[in-house]
Protein backbone atom coordinates (compact mmCIF):
# COMPACT_ATOMS: atom_id res chain seq x y z
CA UNK A 1 0.00 0.00 0.00
CA UNK A 2 1.06 3.57 -0.94
CA UNK A 3 1.21 6.87 0.07
CA UNK A 4 0.23 9.56 -2.43
CA UNK A 5 1.68 12.69 -2.00
CA UNK A 6 0.01 15.73 -3.76
CA UNK A 7 2.35 18.08 -4.97
CA UNK A 8 5.53 15.84 -4.23
CA UNK A 9 7.74 17.25 -6.64
CA UNK A 10 7.78 20.22 -4.91
CA UNK A 11 9.74 21.67 -1.73
CA UNK A 12 8.14 20.33 1.05
CA UNK A 13 6.35 17.11 -0.82
CA UNK A 14 9.97 16.32 -1.91
CA UNK A 15 10.87 16.26 1.20
CA UNK A 16 8.39 14.49 2.70
CA UNK A 17 9.15 11.87 -0.07
CA UNK A 18 12.74 11.82 0.62
CA UNK A 19 11.36 11.10 4.52
CA UNK A 20 9.09 8.73 3.80
CA UNK A 21 11.59 6.97 1.60
CA UNK A 22 14.30 6.83 4.48
CA UNK A 23 11.63 5.25 6.53
CA UNK A 24 10.88 2.30 4.05
CA UNK A 25 7.62 3.22 3.11
CA UNK A 26 6.21 2.77 -0.55
CA UNK A 27 5.47 6.29 -2.24
CA UNK A 28 3.55 7.51 -5.38
CA UNK A 29 3.83 11.60 -6.63
CA UNK A 30 1.58 12.98 -8.13
CA UNK A 31 2.26 16.49 -9.56
CA UNK A 32 0.97 18.37 -12.51
CA UNK A 33 5.00 19.92 -12.68
CA UNK A 34 3.56 23.77 -12.77
CA UNK A 35 5.82 24.51 -9.91
CA UNK A 36 7.47 21.09 -8.87
CA UNK A 37 10.42 19.57 -10.55
CA UNK A 38 10.66 16.02 -12.27
CA UNK A 39 14.47 16.11 -11.01
CA UNK A 40 13.54 16.45 -7.26
CA UNK A 41 11.02 13.11 -7.55
CA UNK A 42 13.75 10.02 -7.20
CA UNK A 43 14.21 7.81 -10.38
CA UNK A 44 12.83 4.93 -7.95
CA UNK A 45 9.34 6.76 -7.03
CA UNK A 46 6.44 6.35 -9.62
CA UNK A 47 5.49 10.05 -10.58
CA UNK A 48 1.78 10.49 -12.02
CA UNK A 49 2.08 13.75 -13.81
CA UNK A 50 -1.36 15.15 -13.56
CA UNK A 51 -3.70 17.65 -11.76
CA UNK A 52 -5.96 17.40 -8.83
CA UNK A 53 -8.78 19.45 -10.92
CA UNK A 54 -8.64 16.03 -13.40
CA UNK A 55 -10.95 13.57 -12.13
CA UNK A 56 -9.46 11.24 -14.93
CA UNK A 57 -6.05 11.66 -13.86
CA UNK A 58 -7.29 10.97 -10.13
CA UNK A 59 -9.56 7.99 -11.30
CA UNK A 60 -6.55 6.53 -13.13
CA UNK A 61 -4.08 6.92 -9.85
CA UNK A 62 -6.28 5.57 -7.81
CA UNK A 63 -7.32 2.49 -10.15
CA UNK A 64 -4.26 1.92 -11.04
CA UNK A 65 -2.41 1.68 -7.10
CA UNK A 66 -2.89 0.40 -4.21
CA UNK A 67 -3.31 3.37 -2.08
CA UNK A 68 -3.69 3.82 1.71
CA UNK A 69 -3.73 7.58 2.36
CA UNK A 70 -2.89 10.87 0.82
CA UNK A 71 -0.55 14.20 1.69
CA UNK A 72 -1.32 17.00 -0.12
CA UNK A 73 1.18 19.86 -0.86
CA UNK A 74 -0.78 20.79 -4.27
CA UNK A 75 -1.55 24.56 -4.53
CA UNK A 76 -0.78 27.98 -5.59
CA UNK A 77 1.18 29.42 -2.24
CA UNK A 78 1.81 33.48 -3.13
CA UNK A 79 -0.11 35.60 -0.84
CA UNK A 80 0.60 38.76 -3.41
CA UNK A 81 -0.68 36.92 -6.32
CA UNK A 82 -3.59 35.10 -3.88
CA UNK A 83 -4.61 39.11 -3.43
CA UNK A 84 -4.56 40.66 -7.69
CA UNK A 85 -5.70 36.90 -8.39
CA UNK A 86 -8.28 35.56 -6.38
CA UNK A 87 -9.91 33.56 -8.33
CA UNK A 88 -6.74 31.10 -9.52
CA UNK A 89 -6.29 30.22 -5.58
CA UNK A 90 -9.83 29.54 -5.41
CA UNK A 91 -10.23 27.42 -8.40
CA UNK A 92 -7.00 25.84 -7.88
CA UNK A 93 -6.63 25.60 -3.71
CA UNK A 94 -10.35 24.99 -3.09
CA UNK A 95 -12.05 23.11 -6.51
CA UNK A 96 -8.96 20.88 -6.53
CA UNK A 97 -9.31 19.84 -3.20
CA UNK A 98 -12.77 18.96 -3.72
CA UNK A 99 -11.89 16.86 -6.26
CA UNK A 100 -9.27 15.22 -4.79
CA UNK A 101 -11.83 14.34 -1.90
CA UNK A 102 -14.60 13.18 -4.69
CA UNK A 103 -12.46 10.43 -5.43
CA UNK A 104 -10.96 9.51 -1.94
CA UNK A 105 -14.52 9.23 -0.90
CA UNK A 106 -15.19 7.02 -4.16
CA UNK A 107 -12.13 4.63 -3.94
CA UNK A 108 -12.71 4.46 -0.48
CA UNK A 109 -8.94 6.05 1.23
CA UNK A 110 -9.87 7.55 4.77
CA UNK A 111 -6.73 9.33 5.50
CA UNK A 112 -5.39 13.08 4.57
CA UNK A 113 -2.77 15.48 5.84
CA UNK A 114 -3.20 18.41 4.64
CA UNK A 115 -0.11 21.15 3.84
CA UNK A 116 -1.94 24.61 5.68
CA UNK A 117 -1.00 28.16 6.83
CA UNK A 118 -0.61 30.13 9.75
CA UNK A 119 -2.09 32.58 7.33
CA UNK A 120 -5.30 31.00 8.32
CA UNK A 121 -5.15 33.49 11.58
CA UNK A 122 -4.56 36.18 9.49
CA UNK A 123 -3.69 39.35 12.01
CA UNK A 124 -2.55 37.27 15.21
CA UNK A 125 -4.23 38.84 18.48
CA UNK A 126 -1.48 37.21 20.55
CA UNK A 127 2.42 35.59 19.74
CA UNK A 128 2.82 32.46 19.77
CA UNK A 129 -0.04 31.95 17.77
CA UNK A 130 -2.23 29.21 19.21
CA UNK A 131 -4.67 26.70 17.55
CA UNK A 132 -7.63 28.16 19.43
CA UNK A 133 -6.77 31.89 18.29
CA UNK A 134 -9.34 33.36 16.19
CA UNK A 135 -9.13 32.71 12.12
CA UNK A 136 -9.73 35.98 10.12
CA UNK A 137 -7.71 35.55 7.33
CA UNK A 138 -6.43 39.06 5.39
CA UNK A 139 -5.86 37.42 1.86
CA UNK A 140 -7.04 35.10 -0.42
CA UNK A 141 -4.48 32.17 0.06
CA UNK A 142 -5.27 31.79 3.91
CA UNK A 143 -9.03 32.16 3.10
CA UNK A 144 -8.72 29.30 0.87
CA UNK A 145 -6.59 26.94 2.84
CA UNK A 146 -8.86 27.70 5.94
CA UNK A 147 -12.21 26.94 3.88
CA UNK A 148 -10.54 23.58 2.42
CA UNK A 149 -9.99 22.92 6.74
CA UNK A 150 -13.51 23.45 6.76
CA UNK A 151 -13.80 21.32 3.94
CA UNK A 152 -12.15 18.38 5.12
CA UNK A 153 -14.03 18.91 8.45
CA UNK A 154 -17.33 18.37 6.77
CA UNK A 155 -16.06 15.39 4.93
CA UNK A 156 -15.17 13.68 8.01
CA UNK A 157 -18.42 14.60 9.15
CA UNK A 158 -20.35 12.52 6.59
CA UNK A 159 -18.26 10.13 4.87
CA UNK A 160 -15.12 9.27 7.72
CA UNK A 161 -12.03 10.94 5.99
CA UNK A 162 -9.96 11.63 8.70
CA UNK A 163 -7.75 14.48 8.68
CA UNK A 164 -4.99 16.65 10.04
CA UNK A 165 -4.14 20.15 8.53
CA UNK A 166 -0.82 21.27 9.64
CA UNK A 167 -0.24 25.02 9.62
CA UNK A 168 3.04 26.94 9.44
CA UNK A 169 4.64 30.10 7.77
CA UNK A 170 7.78 29.64 6.70
CA UNK A 171 9.63 26.04 5.51
CA UNK A 172 12.89 26.71 4.86
CA UNK A 173 16.32 24.80 4.45
CA UNK A 174 17.52 22.31 2.51
CA UNK A 175 17.86 18.52 2.71
CA UNK A 176 21.17 17.44 5.13
CA UNK A 177 22.90 15.41 2.11
CA UNK A 178 22.28 18.28 -0.78
CA UNK A 179 20.31 16.46 -2.65
CA UNK A 180 17.14 18.52 -2.75
CA UNK A 181 16.42 22.24 -1.92
CA UNK A 182 14.19 25.24 -2.40
CA UNK A 183 13.69 26.29 -6.39
CA UNK A 184 10.80 29.02 -6.77
CA UNK A 185 10.13 30.79 -10.36
CA UNK A 186 10.12 33.36 -9.09
CA UNK A 187 11.74 33.42 -5.53
CA UNK A 188 9.98 34.95 -2.87
CA UNK A 189 11.26 33.76 0.20
CA UNK A 190 13.71 35.25 2.27
CA UNK A 191 16.76 33.03 3.08
CA UNK A 192 17.27 31.71 -0.66
CA UNK A 193 17.19 35.46 -1.58
CA UNK A 194 19.93 36.44 0.74
CA UNK A 195 21.44 33.41 -0.12
CA UNK A 196 21.45 34.55 -4.10
CA UNK A 197 22.90 38.02 -3.13
CA UNK A 198 25.58 36.29 -1.42
CA UNK A 199 26.13 33.43 -4.91
CA UNK A 200 26.19 37.34 -7.00
CA UNK A 201 22.92 36.53 -8.60
CA UNK A 202 21.27 39.45 -6.72
CA UNK A 203 22.81 42.74 -6.02
CA UNK A 204 21.40 43.27 -2.88
CA UNK A 205 18.61 42.28 -0.19
CA UNK A 206 16.19 44.96 0.66
CA UNK A 207 15.09 45.29 3.99
CA UNK A 208 11.12 46.32 4.36
CA UNK A 209 10.90 48.55 6.93
CA UNK A 210 13.03 49.03 9.93
CA UNK A 211 10.61 50.31 12.34
CA UNK A 212 8.63 47.64 13.80
CA UNK A 213 8.34 47.34 17.36
CA UNK A 214 10.34 44.44 17.36
CA UNK A 215 14.46 44.54 19.36
CA UNK A 216 15.64 46.16 16.03
CA UNK A 217 13.28 47.36 14.01
CA UNK A 218 12.33 44.96 11.43
CA UNK A 219 9.63 42.04 11.25
CA UNK A 220 10.22 38.99 13.10
CA UNK A 221 9.32 35.58 11.61
CA UNK A 222 9.19 31.82 12.35
CA UNK A 223 11.35 29.67 9.94
CA UNK A 224 11.43 25.89 10.02
CA UNK A 225 14.12 23.52 8.43
CA UNK A 226 11.84 21.52 5.87
CA UNK A 227 12.76 18.38 6.97
CA UNK A 228 11.37 18.66 10.42
CA UNK A 229 8.21 19.83 8.73
CA UNK A 230 8.18 16.69 6.73
CA UNK A 231 8.56 14.41 9.59
CA UNK A 232 5.75 16.39 11.13
CA UNK A 233 3.56 15.81 8.40
CA UNK A 234 4.34 11.29 8.18
CA UNK A 235 4.12 11.69 12.41
CA UNK A 236 0.43 13.60 11.95
CA UNK A 237 -0.07 10.99 9.12
CA UNK A 238 0.66 7.93 11.28
CA UNK A 239 -1.06 9.09 14.12
CA UNK A 240 -4.49 8.98 12.09
CA UNK A 241 -3.42 5.57 10.72
CA UNK A 242 -3.32 4.85 14.71
CA UNK A 243 -6.92 5.74 15.17
CA UNK A 244 -6.63 8.90 16.24
CA UNK A 245 -9.31 12.21 15.52
CA UNK A 246 -8.90 14.33 12.82
CA UNK A 247 -7.32 18.09 14.43
CA UNK A 248 -5.37 21.05 13.52
CA UNK A 249 -2.33 21.24 14.16
CA UNK A 250 0.37 24.52 14.58
CA UNK A 251 4.11 23.99 13.40
CA UNK A 252 6.72 26.88 14.67
CA UNK A 253 9.73 26.67 15.99
CA UNK A 254 9.55 28.51 19.48
CA UNK A 255 11.14 31.44 18.41
CA UNK A 256 11.17 33.84 15.56
CA UNK A 257 14.20 35.57 13.74
CA UNK A 258 14.28 38.64 12.81
CA UNK A 259 15.52 39.87 9.16
CA UNK A 260 18.75 41.12 10.40
CA UNK A 261 19.17 38.35 12.34
CA UNK A 262 19.18 35.97 9.31
CA UNK A 263 20.95 38.90 7.11
CA UNK A 264 23.77 38.11 10.29
CA UNK A 265 23.83 34.71 10.58
CA UNK A 266 24.09 34.25 6.71
CA UNK A 267 26.96 36.77 6.02
CA UNK A 268 28.70 33.79 8.88
CA UNK A 269 27.46 30.83 7.01
CA UNK A 270 28.38 31.80 4.01
CA UNK A 271 31.42 34.60 4.55
CA UNK A 272 30.18 36.71 1.43
CA UNK A 273 29.28 40.05 1.60
CA UNK A 274 25.59 40.56 1.50
CA UNK A 275 24.59 44.38 0.43
CA UNK A 276 21.45 45.64 2.60
CA UNK A 277 19.19 48.36 1.23
CA UNK A 278 16.26 49.47 3.14
CA UNK A 279 13.03 50.33 2.07
CA UNK A 280 9.69 51.53 2.78
CA UNK A 281 7.39 49.07 4.74
CA UNK A 282 5.10 46.50 2.67
CA UNK A 283 1.66 46.77 3.67
CA UNK A 284 0.42 44.18 5.52
CA UNK A 285 3.56 42.75 7.04
CA UNK A 286 2.98 42.30 10.66
CA UNK A 287 5.62 43.07 13.17
CA UNK A 288 5.66 39.67 14.63
CA UNK A 289 4.56 36.49 13.38
CA UNK A 290 5.25 32.99 15.63
CA UNK A 291 2.84 30.12 15.91
CA UNK A 292 3.41 27.70 18.87
CA UNK A 293 3.81 24.10 18.78
CA UNK A 294 3.32 22.89 21.78
CA UNK A 295 -0.03 20.74 20.65
CA UNK A 296 1.89 19.01 18.08
CA UNK A 297 4.96 18.06 20.42
CA UNK A 298 2.57 17.08 23.37
CA UNK A 299 0.09 14.78 20.79
CA UNK A 300 2.60 14.09 17.39
CA UNK A 301 5.80 13.52 19.28
CA UNK A 302 7.55 16.16 17.13
CA UNK A 303 11.42 16.72 17.88
CA UNK A 304 11.95 19.22 15.24
CA UNK A 305 16.00 18.33 14.66
CA UNK A 306 17.25 21.27 12.68
CA UNK A 307 15.90 24.20 14.69
CA UNK A 308 19.03 26.24 14.93
CA UNK A 309 18.87 29.30 12.46
CA UNK A 310 22.45 28.92 11.51
CA UNK A 311 21.96 24.89 10.51
CA UNK A 312 19.06 25.80 8.40
CA UNK A 313 20.94 28.30 6.64
CA UNK A 314 24.19 25.86 6.34
CA UNK A 315 21.86 23.27 4.54
CA UNK A 316 20.21 25.97 2.58
CA UNK A 317 23.88 27.24 1.74
CA UNK A 318 24.99 23.76 0.52
CA UNK A 319 22.09 23.15 -1.98
CA UNK A 320 22.15 26.77 -3.72
CA UNK A 321 26.09 26.04 -4.10
CA UNK A 322 25.96 23.43 -5.45
CA UNK A 323 22.76 24.63 -7.66
CA UNK A 324 23.28 27.74 -8.26
CA UNK A 325 20.56 27.48 -10.96
CA UNK A 326 18.49 25.90 -9.29
CA UNK A 327 17.38 21.80 -11.12
CA UNK A 328 17.41 23.57 -14.00
CA UNK A 329 20.82 23.86 -14.00
CA UNK A 330 22.42 20.23 -13.31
Amino acid sequence: MAILVCGGAGYIGSHTVARLLEKGKEVIVFDNLQKGHREAVPENVKLCVGDLRDKDALDKVFSENKIEAIIDFAADSLVGESVTEPLKYYNNNMYGTMCLLEKMKEHGIKYIVFSSTAATYGEPESIPIMETDRTMPTNPYGETKLSVEKMLKWSDNAYGIKYTALRYFNAAGAHIDGHIGEDHSPESHLIPIILEVALGKREKIFIFGNDYPTEDGTCVRDYIHVTDLADAHILALERLQNGEESTVFNLGNGKGFSVKEVIEVARKVTGRTITVEEAERRAGDPAVLIASSEKAVKELGWKPEYNSLERIIESAWKWHVNNPDGFGGK
